[in-house]
């Protein structure tokens, strides 16, 4: 197997093989721009290493003698004591770009005899400080020493002799190099005198920095798979700190913040590379070279244009100059801004340069998200205190004032102050503080909890799960770590990265781009898959239509009842004791419920709309402090000790898999019977307006067949009262299921007899699969992560191999009985980039999401659908 490419063998296309650089350097090379010769260690060659470094010495290092010496016949100069001194750099280069993550040594092939000779060739005082930096790098890289150990040793010595680095003599030079050495050596460790061992060395040192933890942590931030590797470039060295006619840079093609088209970059006269990267000195912008060093910026314009157009991209170059002569050192995409990526994609295609679906792949759904939300501003958020982290359940950036109770809530911003809901976790009883809350944050509960759920539906920002803080709702007091917080304290939420910060952060409100608006109808365009919203007030339904949802693929019946006066209703329903009073409570719901569909239908207008029908426990809806529950004992006029035992009756030691769903329709039909009165009376009112309806009737959490055709049955029956009541004939309409359940996956084909059109509940499914709690999961995922268990949460990724397995089934089945039935998913992966390619290739209809995600969905099935669209050319030209 080849190990080893020199540049002139190499390829762009080789990237997997090369990492991200050498692939690069390799296209550069082909192209004739003047790269610095060198050759490439394959992303392979890291693997066997990490997993054997036997194999270093086994295989590669013969390959990497050979290499280095046909580096020496092409450069004319060698690692040898006698003539031109050849230097190498060793650096890392995934296929992925991870900027700074892994590590580089430069200057490799100086020792105590050859510094000399560098000395004679050019200057005493750049041939020492080509040493030190050797040193100081290889110590830190090699034997992790801090650098700041070696810079204390110079600055000591320079003090002593009274002189600057440039004044010294190579005796005081050399003074200083054995002090670098000494602080080796009280480390147990000596620099290496024989320059092939020092490559040897470094290429192993930046073999290991794939796991350093940085680099770990950056490829969990970007899903960067922990498999691929680094590869390793050794390249010999050019210099731009030999004088004031040399220099080093790195310039973007176009602006990275404003995608604007003009070069955008920074210069170091007598520097090299790592002095910008490192930030050790104030760079000039680029614009001073152009005064400074005229050909070799004229040059650099030329190159950039090049690259820009070869790789139909803005690229980020480094570049150095030695003598006036310029070296292009490294090219790649360049890293951007949502809002310059969104501008750079379009200008591109109105240049020429790629096509809409190119466009569609250069940005990702994340950026669309950062365009939709505030942010915080980022010079402030750089000194900002942060208090705790947990899961980014919500995007977008808030600050308020914390309070702990939705009375709380609404006294304080009665007051007009922005107010912080925090509480252990959230219940329907808190709704109206959350509705007025600028931000929602719990120490309980997962991506997909009820302070999750409804913050998304409702585009507020929060941050669940932070398990670090502690909420002590009686004292009314947050703690984490050394920081207590109380009433009416600022804090600072980021839902998009999941940390909470103390005190009062300034935010940065999302701007309309034009740009956006178009990468979003080329998205359309291109999509296969439709989306959809989860959405259940007229506010959720225009949000989600203005962002351009298709329709509503789940509103859920359950969110309507969180109002005071419709909560009391709904509790006056459950705890009745006889027909009377359960008739009278659901006459009352019918009037809350005809009209909230009406002005649902309004809102939708012809769009599809699904009605999920009742789904929680009942419970879930009664008061748990005996505070709350004497007050609505008051308010229902019964008795306080007869309303704690209903309540304590009600309770379920699991009611997740307890009395909900379609199974409160098996024991109390009315419950159902009225939702879809209230619906069909409301269809009909828009139908005689003359709006086109097609009412779509959700039954939730069926398992079995059986369960199906009964409850089906009684809504059928009664839908066809409502359409007599009114002396009409039926007009179109669907009843069919939510999928949630392992076993209505295994029965799809039997179910698909009785049901109209399919709808994944993905949260419930994936509850049932793993047997994890979606509120509970926070407190053991990390440790699954840390062990590798699972590479992420399965409830805001979809867990392909169990889950995926199950909806894939489901869906064969489903079709198998009713081959056009409609089919999709309303759970929230169904938002997910991650998710959506696999949820495509399944062959669902449509995605269902928070109204917040849909742009940044219908981006993610536009590029599920190119991705495909790719995959099956390739496999039809094989």
């Amino acid at each position: 197997m080849k190990r080893i490419f020199h540049f002139h063998e190499g390829s762009a296309t080789m990237s997997d093989l090369l990492g991200g650089k050498g692939a690069n350097l390799a296209e550069m090379t082909q192209l004739g721009l003047p790269v610095p010769p060198g050759f490439t260690i394959t992303t392979e060659s890291c693997i066997d290493y990490l997993k054997r470094p036997a194999s270093f010495h086994d295989t590669l290092k013969p390959q990497i003698i050979e290499a280095l010496q046909q580096l020496e016949a092409t450069t004319g100069k060698s690692f040898d004591q006698d003539g031109p001194v050849l230097l190498v750099s060793v650096r890392s280069g995934a296929a992925i770009s991870m900027p700074g993550m892994m590590d580089t040594i430069l200057n490799l092939g100086l020792n105590d005899q050859r510094v000399l000779s560098l000395a004679q060739q050019t200057s005493v005082s750049f041939a020492f400080e080509c040493y030190r930096r050797l040193m100081q790098l290889f110590g830190d890289v090699v034997y992790h020493i801090d650098k700041q150990r070696f810079d204390s040793c110079c600055d000591q010595l320079c003090a002593q002799f009274g002189k600057s680095l440039e004044q010294l003599s190579i005796a005081e030079h050399q003074q200083i190099i054995t002090a670098y050495q000494k602080v080796m050596y009280s480390y147990g460790d000596v620099f290496p005198q024989d320059p092939y061992e020092q490559v040897d060395t470094a290429i192993q040192a930046v073999f290991k920095s794939w796991h350093n933890p940085r680099a770990k942590i950056y490829r969990e931030l970007h899903n960067i798979p922990e498999n691929l590797g680094t590869a390793v470039n050794v390249q010999a060295m050019v210099f731009g700190n030999g004088n004031e006619q040399s220099g080093t840079g790195v310039a973007f093609t176009r602006n990275p913040a404003t995608g604007e088209n003009a070069l955008f970059g920074e210069f170091l006269r007598n520097a090299q590379g790592e002095d910008v990267v490192a930030g050790l000195r104030t760079p000039q912008p680029l614009a001073a070279l152009a005064e400074s060093m005229p050909d070799a910026y004229h040059d650099f314009e030329k190159y950039s244009t090049i690259l820009e157009r070869h790789y139909r991209d803005m690229q980020d170059i480094e570049f150095t100059i030695e003598n006036g002569e310029l070296f292009i050192l490294q090219t790649r995409q360049g890293k951007r801004t949502a809002k310059a990526a969104l501008k750079i994609a379009c200008d591109l295609v109105d240049s020429g340069l790629i096509n809409e679906r190119e466009a569609l792949m250069r940005v990702s759904p994340d950026m669309i998200g950062q365009l939709l939300h505030p942010v915080f501003e980022q010079k402030a958020l750089d000194r900002a205190t942060p208090l705790a982290k947990g899961l980014p359940a919500s995007p977008g950036a808030a600050t308020g004032q914390v309070v702990f109770t939705a009375e709380q809530a609404k006294q304080v911003h009665g007051q007009g102050k922005a107010v912080i809901l925090v509480r252990q976790e959230t219940s329907p009883e808190d709704i109206e503080g959350m509705i007025i809350s600028e931000a929602i944050v719990t120490s309980r509960g997962g991506m997909t909890s009820h302070a999750a759920v409804v913050a998304r539906g409702m585009g507020t920002c929060c941050v669940t799960g932070c398990e670090t803080l502690t909420v002590n709702e009686q004292a009314q007091t947050i703690t984490c770590g050394d920081h207590t917080l109380t009433l009416g304290d600022q804090i600072s939420v980021d839902g998009t990265s999941g940390m909470v910060y103390i005190g009062d952060i300034p935010t940065v409100p999302a701007e309309n781009d034009e740009n956006l608006l178009r990468i979003l109808d080329w998205a359309d365009k291109h999509a296969q898959l439709k989306v959809r919203a989860n959405a259940e007030t007229v506010h959720d339904i225009q949000t989600a239509i203005q962002f351009g949802a298709s329709g509503i693929g789940l509103s859920r019946t359950e969110h309507m009842f969180f109002g005071e006066e419709r909560l009391l209703e709904m509790r006056r329903l459950i705890l009745a004791e006889d027909d009377n009073d359960i008739n009278d409570a659901l006459k009352r719901l019918l009037h809350f419920q005809e009209e909230d569909f009406y002005q649902m239908f309004q809102a939708a207008q012809e769009r599809p709309l699904v009605i999920r029908l009742l789904d929680p426990p009942m419970h879930e809806f009664l008061p748990h402090e005996a505070k709350e529950i004497a007050h609505v004992a008051k308010q229902l006029n019964k008795d306080v000790a007869t309303v704690t035992k209903q309540i304590q009756r009600l309770q379920e030691t699991n009611p997740m898999l307890g009395h909900r769903g379609c199974r409160l329709s098996i024991t109390e039909p009315r419950i159902y019977q009225m939702q879809v009165t209230a619906i069909f009376n409301s269809a009909i009112r828009c139908a005689q307006e003359g709006l086109n309806v097609l009412p779509e009737v959700m039954i939730p959490l069926i398992a079995e067949k059986k369960e199906l055709t009964i409850v089906k049955q009684s809504l059928r029956e009664t839908i066809q009262q409502v359409f007599a009541a009114h002396h009409l004939t039926p007009f179109p309409y669907e009843i069919g299921t939510m999928i949630e359940l392992p076993r209505a996956c295994l029965i799809a084909d039997q179910l698909a007899l009785e049901a109209d059109f399919f709808s994944f509940g993905t949260n419930d499914l994936t509850q049932m699969t793993f047997g994890f709690s979606r509120d509970d999961i926070g407190k053991f995922i990390n440790h699954y992560q840390e062990q590798q268990i699972l590479t992420s949460d399965p409830f805001q990724h979809l867990d392909q191999e169990g889950v995926g397995a199950l909806i894939r089934l489901a869906v064969e089945k489903g079709r198998q009985t009713k081959p056009h039935l409609t089919i999709g998913i309303c759970g929230e992966v169904g938002g997910d980039p991650q998710s959506i390619p696999f949820l495509q290739s399944t062959g669902i209809d449509y995605v269902s999401c928070s109204p917040y995600r849909i742009p940044a969905a219908r981006l993610a099935v536009a590029q599920a659908a190119i991705q495909m669209g790719n995959q099956a050319t390739k496999q039809h030209v094989r």
